[in-house]
């Protein structure tokens, strides 16, 4: 049966490390509190480069990786909630950058999940022939979307970008992909966009209201854990796979805790799962492809293992996917 296999991966974080001391010059926190809640150190923080110039360069990373040129590329996804603007899509941004003028392009607004949800229509696109090679790209300039004076979500988030090239395959590759939303729970993590503003409205508008990352902490983490659980439990039906078979588990690198947790509600060694987010926080969309590509790199995946991508994220939205590499 013809399935998706990813042939190449990639990533970029910008150059700029801020640390938690960083922080603490900056805001009423410090590196204890930080960790202990999130078990983050530093983040990545963009100089100037936007999502599609992080986009850009973890794609060129990928399509080396993977042995191919912009021009056999045929789809460009761009998972991603920081576009470089409303239109063009960042997608098509990228597609004129890299060159790619044989691709159709366009972005996915799934929050952190993003990923996982360009990889499952990239993965049916394949499956039915309508595309041949897919650049599928998570990125985030978060650091647009901060309040700078919200420790409360400041010190969690991150700017980076991770890429993957998908092919056809009739044995190997993603075995299984299983997405999710619940649109009723959406107002615990927010980023606000502009008001309705126009000369005809009745009433005036309120311009006091902030367009930063708004989140309910306490909800997300009990949505969090109960979605990781379920998309892994739910994959692991969809394939009728045994959880001992998973060589690997890239979670959603959100926060330390949250992955603990999933660790020890479903029995899983923590050292099953690549965990990265000390050093790059969350990067939203970016988190999965990033600690995907490191974990290829480092040797941790190698050729035959089975793995899994889990996710949730704003929407409010959750996945996974399992791929046999």
């Amino acid at each position: 049966m013809i399935t998706s296999e990813i042939i190449g991966t990639g990533s970029y974080v910008p150059e700029k490390i801020v640390s938690n001391d960083d922080l603490s010059k900056i805001m009423d926190t410090n590196d204890e509190w930080i960790q202990s809640r999130s078990g983050i150190s530093e983040r990545r923080v963009s100089q100037g480069e936007d999502t599609s110039d992080l986009s850009v360069k973890a794609a060129i990373k990928a399509m080396e990786a993977a042995n191919v040129v912009a021009t056999d590329i045929d789809l460009i996804i761009v998972a991603t909630v920081t576009p470089d603007m409303y239109t063009p899509s960042t997608a098509c941004i990228v597609q004129k950058k890299i060159e790619a003028y044989n691709a159709t392009a366009f972005d996915v607004s799934a929050a952190c999940s993003g990923f996982l949800y360009g990889v499952s229509i990239a993965n049916s696109m394949i499956k039915t022939g309508q595309h041949k090679t897919v650049l599928v790209i998570g990125a985030e300039v978060l650091s647009k979307a901060i309040n700078w004076e919200d420790r409360a979500t400041a010190v969690l988030f991150g700017d980076g970008a991770g890429a993957v090239i998908m092919k056809a395959s009739e044995n190997r590759g993603v075995k299984g992909i299983y997405t999710m939303s619940e649109g009723d729970k959406g107002e615990n993590l927010e980023i606000g966009a502009k008001e309705v503003k126009n000369p005809f409205l009745d009433e005036k508008v309120d311009n006091s209201k902030y367009n930063y990352i708004a989140m309910n902490g306490r909800e997300v983490f009990k949505f969090a854990t109960k979605a990781m659980v379920t998309a892994v439990e739910k994959i692991l039906l969809e394939t009728k796979e045994d959880l001992c078979n998973i060589k690997c588990i890239i979670p959603h690198q959100a926060n330390y805790r949250i992955i603990q947790y999933v660790s020890k509600k479903m029995d899983i060694p923590i050292e099953h799962f690549y965990i990265n987010l000390d050093k790059y926080a969350n990067t939203s969309a970016a988190t999965i492809p990033i600690a995907l590509d490191e974990a290829v790199r480092v040797g941790r995946i190698k050729k035959g293992d089975k793995i899994i991508l889990v996710g949730f994220g704003g929407g409010l939205t959750y996945g996974a996917a399992l791929i046999e590499w």
